[in-house]
C-alpha cells in the first residue's frame, strides 16, 4: 500500500491512494505556479477545505466534466448543488465518513470562508485522511492552534501545513505546529504563489530538519513523492 502525493502548486494537490485518484483544494486556472491542466485531472473525489477562489477556481468546472464526488462543508455543498452538481457529500467540523477508499475526519481550521461574490462559505476545515496504511492531515488555510496537539494524538505520518504567512501561520509557527502534530514528514503549502506569501521553503526545511523530529519533503510544483 502507498500513497503517491503531487503537488500542483500553491494548496491544490493530486494523490493517488492505491491507484484511486483523489484531488485537493483545485486552483490551477489564476495560479501562476499551476503545474496541471484542469482538463487533464480525473479525480474520483474532491476535498474542499473552504470556498475562497485560491482553492475552489476549477472546481465547478472538474466536478461537471467527470462527475467526481465532492465532499465539503454543508454551505459549499449547497452552493455546488445550486449549480447542478448532485455528487456531494457534506460533511462538518469534528464528524468522519469512509469515503469508498478513504476516510475522512474534518477538523477544525482557524480561517475565513466566502466564494468569490463574497458570499458566505461556512466554516473553514482541515481535513484527517486515513487510507492506503497512512494517516495525513491537510491542514488548510489556517492559524496556529494548541488543539492540533489532538490531531498529533491520532498519530499522523504527513501533514500539509501552510507556510506562506499574511493569510494564514507562517514559517516560524509551522514549527510549534509541527511539534504540536509530531508527523514523520510534513509538506510546505500555501506559499510561494503570491508576493504576500512568498517564502523559502529551502530555509525552512532547514530549520525543520534542526528543531524538530519530522522530515521535510519540499516539492517543486509538479513533483511528486511517494508515501510508503
Amino acid at each position: 500500500m502507498s500513497i503517491k502525493i503531487t503537488w500542483l502548486g500553491h494548496s491544490t494537490f493530486a494523490l493517488d491512494i492505491d491507484g484511486h485518484a483523489i484531488l485537493i483544494d483545485p486552483f490551477l486556472t489564476g495560479n501562476p505556479l499551476a503545474a496541471a491542466n484542469p482538463d487533464d485531472l480525473k479525480p474520483e473525489i474532491i476535498f474542499i477545505s473552504h470556498a475562497h477562489s485560491d482553492h475552489t477556481s476549477d472546481l465547478l468546472g472538474i466536478a461537471q466534466r467527470t462527475g467526481a464526488k465532492v465532499v465539503a462543508n454543508w454551505e459549499i455543498c449547497q452552493w455546488l448543488n445550486n449549480q447542478g452538481i448532485s455528487n456531494t457529500h457534506p460533511q462538518n467540523t469534528g464528524g468522519g465518513w469512509q469515503h469508498d477508499f478513504v476516510h475522512c475526519k474534518f477538523v477544525v481550521a482557524h480561517h475565513s470562508s466566502s466564494f468569490p461574490d463574497g458570499s458566505y462559505g461556512g466554516n473553514p476545515v482541515g481535513f484527517v485522511l486515513t487510507g492506503g496504511g497512512k494517516r495525513l492531515y491537510y491542514a488548510g488555510d489556517t492559524a496556529l492552534f494548541s488543539d492540533m496537539q489532538l490531531i498529533g494524538d491520532q498519530v499522523i505520518d504527513l501533514a500539509f501545513l501552510p507556510i506562506g504567512d499574511n493569510f494564514t501561520m507562517g514559517p516560524e509557527d509551522s514549527l510549534l505546529a509541527i511539534r504540536y502534530i509530531r508527523p514523520r514528514y510534513v509538506i510546505p503549502m500555501h506559499y510561494k504563489t503570491f508576493g504576500f506569501v512568498d517564502q523559502d521553503a529551502g530555509a525552512w526545511a532547514n530549520r525543520v530538519n534542526s528543531e524538530t523530529t519530522a522530515q521535510p519533503i519540499v516539492l517543486d510544483p509538479g513533483a511528486s513523492h511517494t508515501l510508503v
